[in-house]
């Protein structure tokens, strides 16, 4: 190992109690909704294996493990609440610590941060009577008997995660149930666990008290807590310094995690799990703080996606390990590359936020931008070398058929790739314009690098048609060739433009501006940031209940704040009906979609956003002369599997198209639908 890796703070070894961590970078607790029945099978097991594999020294799971019935799971999470998930614990912590990392668990009591009609329809509980905006159930005033209960839950819990063989637990305060009897936000009782600092912490010493008596004083226990809440009438700094000794103290807590803030709403959560358009590694002084005043381990939970300001705290001492957590959501193998001076093959997570906003939103956590974490069951972060190799040809150099190159070249076929413009990106290029989503630059940087220094031909500026491409003498065409915005189906729809022109500097608008949306997503949000910022003066209007529907809490949330302090004007259930011109200006009839009722209003330009309609005409023009007429069997594809239907057994190549060459999706679909394909060539 040369010096400079063996000096790099990110791979010195730390001891944690008798634990032995063989570097100070960890995944902090998340939920990742891959539990099934509320225990952590084959597809959780994998995918924390996978960065036991990339050299991580902790991975922590079960992000907001419960270990009571009236602490549902409703993002999926685990729960500990009796012992049938004991073996599933065993087979996970075996696994992560075959590859050389320690495995810890989260526990917690959700409080009033839950809902109460799932699960087994029990009231959620709180200290007090206040409701989270957030999660929005009424909470039930905790009783005496009711916390006596929890803390035998939390033992019971904690010694169900020893007996699975895991190396600790953290018991998570921050925000839940423990936090929220620390929080003035929150608890308003008048008993003996309300008022004083000392009231407000009682049950969690209860807690700890109980759990050290089941699991003994030699388990690693830590505590997950805020270090300011960030908040008028919450919890301080000083507060929170004051909590950190006297836990300290007590003894009975091996370590602290810090992150700050009170994700009692939505923009509370995007400052906690921050997305593009908020600044990163807040926390750190939060956590310096309290490193400076107590004799414990300190971690951090807050966010940190870049090597530089992981390095810089470990350097300036501000905490003892660095928690990566969605670093390693986007490249599992994060670790590895460092030690093996590759730190510029990275796949650096930008905070596209698709991971943590999808687990709001009810469904599982998949990585903008990584479409193999989470599917390490069928799908492999590390491609073996083909057994035989092909030659393919790509058509189209946005995000699908970068990826669809890259894969296919680190496996080891031909590869050819022909892109009409003098430049590869596609959408990307255009997707990290404005202000908040500039980061997605970093995205398309990534691709574009590792197909360059790939071995895959590439053609630019070329438009390539059908006897191009079989001059070539394909194995397997693949027609990533995207899609175009399509017209306004309105009268007057030609007098508008879309928002690629505008984002893509084809047309400059200024003065009045409607941007009418009907997709509700990112690039409507991305369109209207680069507008306000050129000085328009800018009406958004879309046919949905509210703007930006389909983004989850995080991304929303910092989105609108952007766009609300830009003071863009916004008229939800609204549609365009009619598009006249007003002599140099656009009069356009509006129609409320609820009433019917319509009015007139007049702009200096119409700005609409509808999604793409498919590029295929070199599909089509190709499908007669493919060996499967351009068609999967889906149902094998869907599990990572190929198998091209035989149509013309007279024709030499198949044909495949994929992403928005198929219909308008998304940026991961497009990764998605990539990785299987090249993946699937190989099974």
């Amino acid at each position: 190992m040369d010096d400079k890796i063996s000096s790099d703070p990110l791979l010195q070894p730390f001891r944690l109690k008798h634990l032995h961590l063989r570097n100070r970078v960890i995944s902090t607790a998340h939920a990742p909704a891959y539990a099934e029945d509320g225990h952590p099978k084959d597809r959780y097991r994998l995918y924390h294996e996978e960065k036991a594999k990339g050299g991580l020294a902790l991975t922590m799971i079960g992000g907001s493990t419960n270990v009571a019935p009236d602490s549902p799971s409703v993002f999926g999470q685990l729960y500990a609440g009796d012992d049938s998930i004991i073996p599933w614990f065993e087979k996970l912590t075996a696994g992560v610590k075959s590859h050389g990392a320690a495995v810890m668990c989260q526990i917690t009591h959700m409080g009033r941060r839950t809902g109460w009609d799932t699960g087994d329809w029990l009231p959620v509980i709180g200290p007090s009577g206040r409701r989270e905006q957030a999660h929005r159930s009424m909470p039930k005033t905790a009783e005496y008997m009711d916390l006596e209960r929890i803390a035998w839950e939390f033992a019971e819990g904690a010694r169900r995660c020893q007996d699975g063989g895991f190396d600790g637990i953290e018991i998570l305060s921050h925000s839940h149930l423990l936090g929220q009897f620390l929080s003035p936000l929150v608890n308003d009782r008048e008993d003996d666990y309300g008022g004083s600092l000392e009231n407000r912490l009682r049950l969690t010493f209860e807690v700890l008290d109980a759990v050290r008596s089941k699991v003994g004083p030699d388990f690693v226990v830590g505590m997950r807590i805020t270090g300011d809440e960030l908040s008028t009438g919450g919890l301080t700094a000083d507060e929170c310094v004051e909590i950190a000794k006297r836990l300290a103290q007590s003894e009975q807590v091996d370590f602290l995690n810090i992150l700050a803030g009170a994700p009692y709403d939505d923009l509370g959560l995007a400052g906690w799990v921050p997305p593009m358009g908020v600044p990163s590694a807040r926390d750190l002084k939060v956590a310096g703080r309290i490193r400076s005043a107590v004799d414990l381990p300190i971690f951090h939970a807050g966010g940190i996606n870049d090597l530089a300001t992981a390095r810089y705290a470990l350097q300036e001492g501000m905490v003892d390990m660095i928690g990566m957590t969605r670093a390693h959501i986007a490249d599992p193998y994060l670790v590895k590359k460092i030690s093996i001076r590759q730190e510029d093959r990275i796949r650096s997570c930008v905070g596209l936020g698709y991971c943590v906003d999808r687990v709001n939103q009810g469904k599982d956590a998949v990585c903008g931008q990584n479409a193999v974490t989470g599917r390490e069951g069928f799908l492999s972060h590390r491609l073996p070398q083909a057994a035989k190799k092909k030659t393919i040809v790509v058509v189209g150099g946005g995000p699908c058929g970068l990826e669809t190159t890259r894969l296919a070249a680190a496996a080891g076929h031909n590869v050819h790739l022909f892109e009409a413009s003098d430049r590869l990106g596609g959408q990307l290029a255009l997707a990290s314009k404005g202000t908040v989503r500039r980061q997605m630059e970093s995205v398309l940087d990534w691709l574009v690098q590792e197909v360059t220094h790939s071995p895959a031909t590439l053609y630019l500026s070329t438009y390539s048609e059908a006897e191009d491409i079989k001059a070539l003498r394909p194995d397997l065409v693949v027609l990533a060739t995207g899609g175009w915005p399509s017209e306004p189906d309105c009268p007057g729809g030609d007098l508008t433009v879309s928002s690629w022109d505008v984002l893509g500097g084809n047309v400059r608008v200024s003065g009045d501006v409607l941007l009418w949306d009907m997709l509700g997503d990112q690039p409507a949000a991305v369109t209207a940031d680069y507008m306000s910022d050129h000085s328009a003066q800018l009406v958004f209007a879309t046919p949905d209940t509210r703007p930006l529907t389909e983004l989850g809490p995080t991304t929303q949330s910092v989105a609108l704040k952007n766009l609300y302090e830009r003071e863009v004007s916004f008229i939800p259930n609204t549609e365009v009906q009619r598009i006249e011109r007003d002599g140099n200006r656009k009069a356009v009839t509006l129609l409320n979609t609820l009433t019917g009722a319509t009015w007139r209003q007049v702009f200096d330009h119409v700005v609409f956003e509808t999604g793409c309609k498919p590029m295929d005409d070199l599909y089509f023009d190709l499908v007669g002369q493919s060996s499967n007429a351009g068609q999967l069997d889906l149902r094998k594809f869907a599990r990572g599997i190929v198998e091209f239907p035989s149509a013309h057994s007279d024709s030499g190549f198949a044909l495949v198209r994929l992403g928005d060459a198929v219909a308008s999706r998304n940026l991961h679909a497009a990764l998605f639908d990539a990785n299987r394909l090249v993946q699937g060539l190989q099974v």
